[in-house]
């Protein structure tokens, strides 16, 4: 019984299929007969021609006319291009006519256009008159829509074969039988529509079947009438099964209609080469597997399946160039449309397949069409676009069963629906078989096709694959299997992929060169440097999964060296961006399992090693060409060095914990050094490269180090204003973040000195000076008050009176310090300190002194500021020097 129903299923699919290839057959035969005809008309008429006459006689002075000879015969015409109008339908050459004016676009173009849509509207408003005149019954205003149908599509039929007897030339903008069957075809279609949902005369099945017909009329009308009606049609075809609702709707009968529906598009858009056509109906034709597919289920999963097979095989028959009744095409041309048109039903049977959580036939169909993909591009190299496509989705699919959860939480809510998603079958040799035999296909044939094409991106890409997918397919099964523990058999596999790799980079080395070979010889190296990164990531802990990736980085940029290819260079880049949305996902690098070791912990390895790697990357890629992929590389050096300090030391400072609740003042003060540093560091580094990673690097790095230092040593954690234990008399916490920093910051402006504009170095320096000042306060206190500063606790005068001779001093030191280098930054900061000191002695030692705190205070600020006047008018502005002659005749 079920192969009747069987042989039944593809005699209903195969009988309309076989008569639409006929007739573009029939067409094609046709148009080549005409041409023949044409041809053949041309040669007698230039045979029978009569003779010149002789030649008159000219004057002495006036040259002989050259001799004129036949005309050559027409050259052979060139094989069609998808796209291309074909050369047999192409009407004969006319001359070029003038330019269309005003009067006659309107006689010409027009009026045709209004006319069809009063035609339209005239007959829709005579429809509705009878409707409110309720002269006629439904029935009756049914059957006079499907007369009105057939009258105009008749006619149109009429109008076109009287403009074939006049000898007239089509005008597609303003064709009149175009247009008269356009409105017959909308005009039926109106009424099969009314008939059933608006009266309820058909049944669905029925009306279903009958649009249906209406399309793929209009379809095969469209080859005599244009590409308007094909448009009509395409829009009817596949926008009839969402005008007709059921309460049951069957997939099976869905499918079997769009597989008549594809097949009409698809033949149509061949025998007319209209690019448009094709890409629409591959893109709503693909877009209708979506139906029925939901995150925890796939209705009718066969019929589904049927209609990703009928797709794909209509599409690599008659859209595909080069392939069976496919266009022709320029050897070695990528085409896009024959790459889509496959790409896209391999897409629909990836979403199925993840959809029913890899059904054992689910499963099997997409390996069959990415078999029959590989196999497309192999015969032809139009579809080749497709191929990395293919491979793409093999890991996607592999990638969700390798972790399910992902996909449920892309495409399903949380809460209690989450229970609905069924467990993942235990098995994993289905799965084992299928990333192998996709492996062993990718990579043989990305092999074998080296060398096959003139064209160097088509052996790029079968290089690319023949390395991406397999190594993609190895981690999937890795991260399923053994769960991102160590694996010494998926060591051993890694390790097997690097020598292949190895030995196909050496054989295509010694061959004769090839366009694109030396480029895949490069690809195939880079495998070998990826497969053996993953050896180590197998072999060893979870967290060399990140070291492995970032050794991969130095590996390429040398072999890039070796072989300059520039997809070498973005490779690394991509590689290097890979690693950094890996410390992303989990900074941590092993989780809760960093370790509470100081500094000699996972951060070191999984911070510190692709720091090192970076670097001496993007010094080798900045050897041959300061480009974006040295860039990134450099920039993601910077980002790493960066976040291995701050995490080492929030590490330290916490026990080992990542995430605490709150930051302290050691902390900061940590990071605010180091942040320092690392900014003189890359000021340093920027010279001498001039490099404009380096340079905002240092920026960036300077930027935020400020901003930790005011909102979090100025105002968060100052113990001036909070409650905090500081350690001992001097090696303390007020040290570790205000004097160091302090220091830091001067060098930092002295660095900047000759290499950055005025406003960084004065904001460097009164970055200097602030902290210098606060760790003088800080420390002033701390020796009067303990280890424990309270905002609070009152200040004695002796403390008043010290710190003002404290701010003095340092006022001094940093006038000295000014003098000494020169530096008017230096003194202006200075004059700074001395003015904050002078407002303080009149604003609080003024009131708050008493005794002789309060005349020594104001006897000390007198002398220093003598003092420096002094400094100021022997030193930096001293008096001009007056003779004694003239000083005496002065007096």
């Amino acid at each position: 019984m079920d192969g009747f129903i069987l042989l039944g299923i593809l005699l209903l699919v195969g009988i309309p299929i076989i008569s639409i290839v006929a007739l573009v057959v029939a067409v094609n035969a046709r148009a080549e007969a005409r041409d023949l005809r044409r041809r053949l008309t041309s040669l007698e008429g230039s045979a029978l021609a009569p003779p010149s006459h002789p030649a008159r006689q000219t004057s002495a002075a006036t040259p002989p006319p050259l001799p004129v000879s036949e005309p050559p015969p027409p050259p052979p015409l060139p094989p069609r291009a998808p796209g291309a109008v074909p050369a047999a339908a192409a009407p004969s050459p006319t001359p070029a006519q003038p330019a269309a004016t005003l009067e006659q676009r309107f006689g010409t173009q027009w009026v045709v256009w209004i006319g069809g849509l009063a035609l339209a509207l005239g007959a829709v408003f005579l429809v509705r008159y009878a409707i409110e005149q309720d002269l006629v019954g439904p029935g009756v205003r049914i059957v006079l829509g499907g007369l009105l149908a057939a009258a105009l599509i008749a006619a149109g039929e009429w109008a076109r074969r009287k403009e074939i007897a006049a000898g007239l030339v089509a005008m597609p903008t303003q064709h009149i039988p175009s247009t008269l069957t356009a409105a017959g075809t909308v005009a039926a279609y109106a009424t099969v529509y009314a008939a059933y949902a608006l009266y309820g005369f058909l049944p669905p099945a029925a009306a279903f079947i009958m649009l249906g017909i209406v399309a793929l009329a209009t379809l095969t009308a469209a080859l005599l009438h244009g590409p308007a009606l094909a448009g009509l049609g395409i829009a009817g075809a596949y926008v009839a099964p969402m005008l007709v609702a059921t309460e049951e709707p069957s997939y099976w009968a869905l499918y079997l209609y769009l597989s008549v529906v594809n097949a009409a598009a698809f033949a149509l858009a061949r025998t007319r080469l209209w690019r448009w056509l094709a890409i629409t109906s591959v893109v709503i034709g693909a877009a209708w597997t979506l139906p029925g597919v939901e995150a925890s289920h796939v209705e009718a999963l066969g019929a589904h399946l049927f209609h990703t097979v009928a797709g794909f095989t209509l599409a690599a028959a008659l859209i595909v160039s080069g392939l069976l009744f496919g266009p022709a095409y320029d050897e070695g041309a990528i085409d896009p449309v024959s790459s889509g048109a496959i790409g896209a039903y391999l897409c629909g049977a990836a979403i199925v397949t993840c959809a029913s959580y890899h059904d054992p036939a689910a499963l099997l169909v997409f390996a069959v069409l990415t078999l029959a993909t590989v196999a497309v591009c192999w015969r032809t190299s139009a579809a080749l676009w497709a191929l990395p496509a293919a491979g793409l989705m093999a890991a996607i699919v592999m990638a969700q069963w390798t972790r399910p959860e992902i996909y449920v939480q892309l495409v399903m809510p949380p809460g209690v629906t989450a229970g609905a998603v069924p467990d993942l079958p235990t098995g994993t040799a289905p799965h084992v078989v299928f990333a192998a035999g996709l492996a062993l296909l990718f990579g043989g044939a990305g092999f074998a096709a080296q060398g096959r094409s003139q064209n160097p991106i088509v052996a790029l890409l079968w290089s690319g694959c023949a390395v991406v997918t397999p190594i993609l397919l190895l981690i999937a099964l890795y991260l399923r299997i053994a769960e991102f523990d160590r694996s010494i058999p998926f060591a051993g596999l890694a390790l097997l992929l690097a020598a292949l790799y190895g030995v196909a980079t050496d054989v295509l080395s010694k061959r004769e060169v090839r366009p694109g070979l030396a480029g895949s010889a490069a690809v195939f190296a880079t495998g070998s440097v990826a497969s053996l990164a993953l050896a180590l990531t197998f072999a060893l802990e979870k967290g060399w999964l990140t070291v492995g990736l970032a050794l991969m980085v130095p590996g390429i940029a040398w072999i890039s060296e070796q072989r300059p290819l520039p997809a070498l260079r973005y490779l690394a880049a991509a590689v290097a961006i890979l690693v950094v949305l890996r410390i992303g996902y989990e900074p941590r690098i092993v989780g809760a399992d960093v370790g509470t070791t100081p500094i000699f912990n996972w951060l070191l390895y999984g911070y510190g090693v692709p720091s090192a790697s970076f670097w001496f990357a993007g010094h080798r890629l900045r050897r041959r060409a300061d480009d974006w992929a040295a860039s990134t590389v450099e920039a993601a050096a910077i980002l790493f060095t960066v976040l291995l300090g701050l995490l080492e030391i929030r590490h330290y400072v916490n026990g080992g914990n990542l995430y605490p609740h709150r930051s302290s003042l050691e902390e900061i003060a940590m990071q605010v050094s180091v942040g320092l540093a690392m900014a003189i560091g890359l000021e340093r580094v920027r010279l001498r490269t001039r490099s404009a990673v380096h340079n905002i690097g240092a920026l960036i790095v300077a930027a935020m180090t400020l901003a930790a230092i005011v909102l979090g040593l100025l105002l968060n954690f100052n113990p001036l204003i909070h409650r905090t234990t500081v350690g001992g008399p001097f090696i303390n916490l007020i040290l570790l973040g205000y004097g160091i920093p302090a220091m830091l910051s001067a060098i930092l402006a002295l660095v900047a000195r000759s290499s950055r504009p005025l406003a960084y170095r004065h904001t460097a320096a009164a970055t200097a000076v602030t902290l210098a000042l606060l760790y003088l306060t800080l420390e002033v206190r701390r020796l009067y008050h303990g280890s424990t500063l309270m905002p609070w606790d009152a200040t004695s005068d002796l403390e008043q009176y010290t710190y003002s001779v404290v701010w003095l001093a340092f006022g001094v030191a940093l006038l000295a310090a000014g003098f000494l280098l020169t530096s008017q930054p230096a003194r202006l900061a200075s004059a700074a300190v001395v003015t904050a000191t002078i407002a303080k002695a009149f604003l609080i030692d003024m009131a708050g002194l008493t005794g002789i705190f309060r005349a020594l205070s104001f006897i000390g600020l007198g002398v220093v500021l003598m003092g420096i006047g002094w400094l100021y008018q022997r030193l930096l502005f001293p008096a001009p020097r007056v003779p004694p002659a003239d000083a005496a005749g002065a007096s």
